[in-house]
């Protein structure tokens, strides 16, 4: 069997993976221990992220008339990619945080959302936090406003019933003593005749 047919196979599960990858970074793994290639992987995949060792001719076929076509000039040396379909950040933000822990790993550049970044720019993409983590800021957010409103509109009703119920008491007060006031008023009245007639 020619070499190319043996490769043929290799691109083509390369091209897959890529083909609706939202970001692919390149890293090289020089130095990581058994034991931290194992986690580096684990964290990777709990993080909905594929990262897979390939030689770099097989990537640099993959990557032609791509969007990650860009990454071709950083693929020397042993490379590894890690690549995400569904939170484009994802790979920057977990090969990033594991390099602090494995100084070994280097992320080398990246593509993201169709954008070339070298290092630099991919330890920027990693600071930008996870689709989840800004929908629950978000929703963090627009739940403070709410659950004040909520508060007030709340004291505002007990305070409102509670002026209601002195309202009512002070009107209950009046009732009962409008009837004192005119028993009173009667009385005078008799009084100013009883003294009318003793003149």
């Amino acid at each position: 069997m020619a070499k190319v047919e043996l490769k043929q196979p290799v691109i083509q599960e390369i091209s897959d993976n890529i083909k609706d990858a939202q970001s692919v970074v390149v890293v090289d793994y020089r130095g990581l221990t058994v034991a931290e290639d194992t986690q580096l992987r684990k964290e990777l995949r709990e993080a909905g992220v594929t990262y897979k060792v390939y030689k770099n001719t097989m990537m640099n076929f993959a990557f032609k008339d791509t969007d990650f076509e860009s990454l071709s000039p950083v693929l020397e040396g042993p490379s590894a990619i890690a690549i995400s379909a569904d939170d484009a950040t994802a790979p920057a933000r977990v090969l990033s945080k594991f390099s602090k822990n494995a100084p070994a790993l280097e992320i080398k550049a990246g593509v993201v959302e169709g954008t070339f970044y070298d290092a630099e720019g991919m330890k920027a993409i990693a600071a930008v936090p996870s689709r989840e983590e800004l929908l629950s800021k978000l929703l963090g957010s627009l739940q403070s406003p709410i659950a004040n409103m909520a508060r007030v509109l709340k004291q505002i009703a007990e305070n409102g019933g509670a002026g209601e119920a002195t309202e009512a008491s002070a009107e209950e007060a009046k009732v009962e003593e409008a009837p004192a006031e005119e028993a009173k008023a009667e009385e005078a009245a008799e009084e100013k005749e009883e003294a009318k007639d003793a003149e």
